[in-house]
This record gives structure tokens, C-alpha cells and sequence, in this order.
């Protein structure tokens, strides 16, 4: 192998960056603290402790005062500039889902977009220059050599975007660096590239949280199912921080001191107050979520100094390291719902409450608020709200919307507000659960205001939960995910719910059985004040990981009777385009195999518009018909199959017939010259 001329690019960088009088520190040298401790605090190239070193290093000021942190690493070699997946991204992770460490320490902009990472994990810095060069000697002795420069930032998501091509650095000289900020700030990904970013992430997020689950579970005895829950909820409330007014909690902040008030549980629980007290959460609420929070943060054996450390500090450290950076670049609903699926798990319910808090897919989610039309106009509630999954598709449709149709800047923000702080409730009986609604909820931008933790059967009266306490929830959507072991499977929720509302529309996904006769009790009391519109079948392995129910959504029109005239739409989505699988060492257990996305969107135009919207769907799938609204039973139908023969099939009996007979007139000829002698 050729030998590395990395101290001779090293030379020619540096040169250029003296040159343009940039006050650059190579890899032993401090920039600044912030930095300096978050590559320290980073894994390693190696996957080890100790210090990352960028081979250079710049803080870089636009002219909108704001800082670009410029991380440069240097090989010696030809072809070792990156190293790229297949959809084009730097690849840093195996197929596993693990660091590719020979990739990262091996091509340039590979080691540097890891550093960029870095600060994005640990820092205030949310947008990062990662540039990697490299070069070798041509036949003549001549020194050759090639740049690559990459944005990584929360806009990608850390994966980081080729800025452009460059033969030298004077992009970072100051007078070119605003225009490259310029151009930087053009970068845009397509859905699609945000799409397969966010699945990527998906399977990282997943490796992650099932090591932490394992470390946690394995290594830190004495901590309760409850306990686990309540301090990766606590952990991430403390580290978020609020700009200018909360720092984020650092790992170095915990001291493990045995001081009555300072010990590490104490210190987080004053950054979670100083946390709730800015995000203006009401005092009841707040009260609830550190009084919940405390009983495991301040216990003795937690907070206990063994060998320098507090149980505490340690499992602090692994939440901060494992999950950081997932929650920091923004992931909002791919991040807590993997979180949130995982931390069930930890939930120490009988099988059937087990099967009570499943989650609803993400996918299943949007669908279900999509059906229910939800725009930003919406008042949406759920009664069984588990972790507010279904409130967090909500809020997203709604602030879409608002930013699709408001064109005023101040106008759109008065929007955001209202839509987070007004015009979302979830109800939720399990207080472990209610705290991962909570915190779901804060994680997200803060829609958790009406958040309750309730009987939404037995002691809500459909009033705010918390600031207009006398004024009753206008809800004009309704979505929901039941418990099924409920009464009528969960479908005593709807009818409750329904009762309370005078307009608007309502999706639920039910267990089929409530449509057939087991909740016929409240499914004909249902029909007597609200419409029916359409019956949908689900595939039957929707809810990964847990036994197979036959699950049907069925579609409101609220405070309409139903009409025994009238048509209900039945759609068989049996096939949703996803095929899925159960198998934990899958690398996606959902794949679109079949235009999923496609079929979901002719689902929700069907259920509107009809069948003029039919596309993709057979008419088999697709059917129109009536109910009887004094039966309850008969919500379950499919297309009927006309059993009269057509002249087409009388053509095709006889054809078939016809070929028949001559087979067996050639088979006899057969035999006959078979029996002729020579």
C-alpha cells in the first residue's frame, strides 16, 4: 500500500486557512468549551471513551451573527474522501444499525460528519460544516488532491448534504463565507430523502433503546418498572432546556453529593421545575408531574454514592448518551413512538392491560385523523389517550394546516399557540402512561396542556382540564384507540364521547367484534343520534408484536342520525400495500411492497368522495350498503358475490368442455397406433 501523505495535506489546508486569516486550532488545541466537551464527551472513532479530535477546527461568524462550527479531518490517501450507502447518504452505520467504525475512521468526511454529530448531540449548535480531505501522488511526484464539504444539521437529521465542489477551502475565507452560507441554506431534501433519513433513523433509534433497555435492566438493580419509565422521562425533561432562559442539564452538572438538596435526584428535579415553570404549565399539572416524578428521583438507594457515582448519575449518563441526539435533531413522531413502544414493554401490565396499551402505529394514526378531518380549525379529544399518539398526529395535521393556509407570520404563530395550548384533550387512567403522554406531548413542541389524568368514563364533564376550567371542550373531531378488554371492546369509550358533542366527525379502530354483536348495546344507542359513514377492515397483523386481532375503523358523522337508507361505505384494506413482519432482527419490519402510500390516500378520498374516487381498489374491496340501525350487528360487510352465470362464463364452460373432448379423442388415437405392429 502506498504511503499516506495525510502531514502533507495536513500542510496545504493549513496554509490555505493561515492564508485567509482564519483563527483555526488544530486537534490538540480548544476552541471553545462547549465544543471542546461535547467531542469529549461523544463516542469515540473507535466506539471508545476519551477525546474525538477534528484535525482542524473554526467557529465561523455570518454576517446574521450567527456561528458555523467547522470540523476538518485530513487522509493521505487516494479514494479515502467518503464513503456513501446506497441511497447516496455517508454511511456511518452497518447494516445492524451499529457506528461503522472502519468507515468513520477510515474516509475523511465520514470522521468529520461523526464530530458534527458530536455537537449536534451535545451542544446548542444545531448547523455544522464537516469537510474531509484527502490525496496521494500522482507519476510525476505531484501531490493530487480532492475536498468534499457537507451541511450536517437538524433540518437532515445528522446525516448530513453535499454542499457543492470545491478545489480549495477560500469558501471559509471571510469574504466568501456569507455567500457559502447562502448556499448552504438552499439545501433542501426531498420527502423521499427525508423519508429514507427518518427510516434509517427509525432502525438507530430502535438499536438504541433496546440497549438501553437491556444495560438498564440487567446492570442497575433495585428500579421497578415504573422507576425506569419515570427517569428516562425525567432525563429528557431535564436535558431539553429551553433557549435563553433553561440550560439543558449536562452530565457533569450531577456531582453525586450526599448533601441533603444536592444530591443528583434533587438537581434534576429543579431543572424539570425551572423546565415546567418557563413552559408555563399549569400549577395542578405541575404539581402532578414532580410529585410523580419525585418518588423515584429523591429515594435513598438512587441517589446513594457507590464508588464515586450515584445509581442515578449512571443511568442519567446512558439516557443522555443513547438517546440524545435522536430527540435533539427533531425527530418528533418517529422518535416518540419508537420510545414510547419500548418503554410499554418496561410496563409491568397483565397480558390483557398488556394488551390494553398497545400503541397505534404511526401510520394508522394519521389515517385515523385524517378520517375524522381534522384542519386547524379542529377541536380534537381522545378518551383513551395512552401515551397521545393519536393527539400527536392531530396537532401535526393541524399545524400543517395552519401553515398551508396562513399567509400572516405573527397570524400563524397565535395559531400554534392556541392549537397546542386549546384545541387538544387526551384523557389517560394509568398514571405510568399518562406520564409518557406528558412527556410525548412536551417532546413535541408542548401540546400536553390538557392532558388528564382521568377516568374519561366515570370523572370527566367534558370541561378543560386546566385554564378555561368552566368552559366545556368544544370537540368537533374524535379519534381513538380503546382498551379492548373494555365494555362493548372499548366501544362504551365512543358512545360516551359521541354523547358529548354536537358536530363534526369521528374515526375509531376497534376490535371487529363490536361491530358484529358484542357491543350491540352501544352501537344501536350510537345509531340513534350519529351516522355511520364507512366500516374499513384492517390487516389483521397491524399491531406488530402482539397476538392478532381483527381490527375494523369505523367513521362518524356526529350528531346526524343514521337513516336506514343511508349508504355506508364497507372497504376491505385487508391489503394496505405494507407487509410486515414480527421479526426482531428484521432491518424494517414495515415495507411498502404494494403503493401503501398510495392506498391510504384513496382511502381517505373514498370514505369522503365515494367511488369516483376508485383507483387502485377493486370494486370487491370497495362496496356500498345499507345497515339496519335497529340490529347493531351487521357493520361488518363485504361486497356480495354475484353467483349468475353470464354468457361469458357460458362460453368459457364450453370452451373448456370442448377442450376436454378432443384431449380425450387424441389420447384414444394415441392408443390405437400404439397397438399397430411393424
Amino acid at each position: 500500500m502506498a504511503q499516506s501523505i495525510e502531514p502533507n495535506i495536513a500542510d496545504l489546508a493549513n496554509g490555505w486557512l493561515k492564508n485567509y486569516k482564519l483563527d483555526y486550532k488544530l486537534e490538540q488545541e480548544f476552541l471553545n468549551t462547549e465544543i471542546e466537551k461535547a467531542l469529549s464527551d461523544y463516542f469515540t472513532k473507535n466506539g471508545g471513551t476519551g477525546a474525538n479530535r477534528p484535525d482542524a477546527k473554526l467557529l465561523l461568524q455570518d454576517k446574521n451573527l450567527n456561528y458555523f462550527p467547522i470540523l476538518i479531518e485530513y487522509k493521505g490517501y487516494k479514494g479515502k474522501l467518503v464513503k456513501l450507502n446506497t441511497d447516496d447518504q455517508v454511511e456511518n452505520q452497518t447494516a445492524k444499525n451499529q457506528p461503522n467504525f472502519k468507515n468513520i475512521n477510515s474516509f475523511a468526511v465520514n470522521g468529520a460528519v461523526h464530530y458534527a454529530n458530536a455537537l449536534l448531540h451535545h451542544t446548542s449548535y444545531t448547523d455544522i460544516i464537516a469537510i474531509g480531505m484527502t490525496g496521494y501522488k500522482d507519476e510525476a511526484g505531484e501531490i493530487q488532491h480532492e475536498i468534499g464539504v457537507y451541511y450536517v444539521s437538524k433540518s437532515n437529521l445528522g446525516a448530513g448534504q453535499k454542499v457543492g465542489e470545491f478545489s480549495d477551502l477560500s469558501f471559509l475565507a471571510p469574504q466568501n463565507f456569507d455567500s457559502f452560507i447562502e448556499k448552504v441554506k438552499t439545501l433542501t431534501l426531498s420527502q423521499a430523502e427525508i423519508d429514507k433519513l427518518k427510516a434509517q433513523r427509525e432502525k438507530e433509534i430502535d438499536t438504541s433503546l433496546v440497549r438501553l433497555n437491556n444495560d438498564i435492566y440487567q446492570n442497575e438493580k433495585g428500579l421497578g418498572e415504573n422507576d425506569r419509565v419515570y427517569l428516562v422521562a425525567a432525563s429528557i425533561i431535564a436535558t431539553l432546556g429551553i433557549p435563553g432562559k433553561v440550560t439543558p442539564l449536562e452530565k457533569s452538572d450531577l456531582k453525586s453529593s450526599i448533601e441533603e438538596g444536592n444530591r443528583d435526584g434533587d438537581i434534576i428535579l429543579r431543572k424539570i421545575k425551572a423546565f415546567l415553570n418557563e413552559k408555563k404549565i399549569p400549577k395542578e399539572k405541575k404539581d402532578l408531574i414532580v410529585r410523580t416524578l419525585e418518588n423515584t428521583l429523591t429515594t435513598e438507594n438512587i441517589n446513594k454514592v457507590i464508588g464515586g457515582e450515584s445509581q442515578l448519575k449512571r443511568v442519567f449518563t446512558k439516557i443522555v448518551d443513547d438517546l440524545g441526539i435522536y430527540y435533539k435533531i427533531g425527530l418528533t413522531t418517529d422518535f416518540t413512538g419508537k420510545l414510547f413502544n419500548e418503554m410499554y414493554g418496561w410496563l409491568g401490565f397483565s397480558q390483557d392491560k398488556l394488551n390494553d396499551v398497545v400503541l397505534t402505529p404511526s401510520y394508522v394514526a394519521n389515517l385515523l385523523v385524517k378520517l375524522a378531518r381534522v384542519n386547524k380549525d379542529s377541536y380534537v379529544w381522545d378518551f383513551a389517550t395512552g401515551s397521545a399518539g393519536l393527539l400527536v398526529a392531530a396537532m401535526n395535521e393541524m399545524l400543517d394546516d395552519a401553515k398551508r393556509t396562513i399567509t400572516s407570520p405573527d397570524e400563524l404563530v397565535q395559531k400554534e399557540i392556541l392549537i397546542k395550548a386549546e384545541q387538544l384533550l387526551g384523557l389517560e387512567l394509568l398514571s405510568s402512561v399518562y406520564m409518557l403522554a406528558i412527556l410525548n406531548m412536551i417532546l413535541m413542541g408542548d401540546g400536553s396542556s390538557n392532558i388528564l389524568n382521568m377516568d374519561s368514563l366515570a370523572d370527566f364533564d367534558g370541561n378543560y382540564g386546566f385554564g378555561k376550567t368552566e368552559d366545556k371542550f368544544p370537540a368537533d373531531a374524535f379519534v381513538l384507540n380503546p382498551p379492548y378488554s373494555a365494555n362493548g371492546n372499548g366501544m362504551n369509550f365512543v358512545e360516551r364521547a359521541l354523547s358529548m358533542m354536537n358536530k363534526g366527525y369521528a374515526a375509531i379502530i376497534i376490535q371487529n367484534s363490536a361491530g358484529s354483536g358484542k357491543a350491540k348495546d352501544y352501537t344501536k344507542k350510537i345509531l340513534t343520534k350519529h351516522t355511520l359513514i364507512a366500516s374499513i377492515k384492517m390487516p389483521i397483523d397491524i399491531f406488530i408484536g402482539k397476538a392478532s386481532v381483527q381490527t375494523q375503523v369505523y367513521v362518524f358523522k356526529v350528531n346526524e342520525k343514521h337513516h336506514k337508507d343511508e349508504m355506508v361505505k364497507f372497504i376491505d384494506f385487508s391489503n394496505d400495500g405494507y407487509t410486515r413482519t414480527n421479526r426482531k432482527k428484521a432491518s424494517n419490519n414495515l415495507k411498502d411492497t404494494n403503493q401503501a402510500k398510495e392506498r391510504y390516500e384513496e382511502l381517505v378520498s373514498l370514505v369522503r368522495f365515494g367511488k369516483s374516487k376508485l383507483n387502485i381498489f377493486t370494486e370487491q374491496e370497495y362496496y356500498e350498503g345499507t345497515i339496519d340501525p335497529n340490529n347493531g350487528a351487521d357493520w361488518n360487510q363485504s361486497a356480495p358475490i354475484d353467483t349468475k352465470p353470464t354468457l361469458q362464463d357460458f362460453k368459457h364452460t364450453v370452451s373448456e368442455y370442448l377442450a376436454w373432448e378432443v384431449s380425450n379423442i387424441l389420447k384414444h388415437q394415441n392408443k390405437e397406433d400404439d397397438g399397430l405392429g411393424k
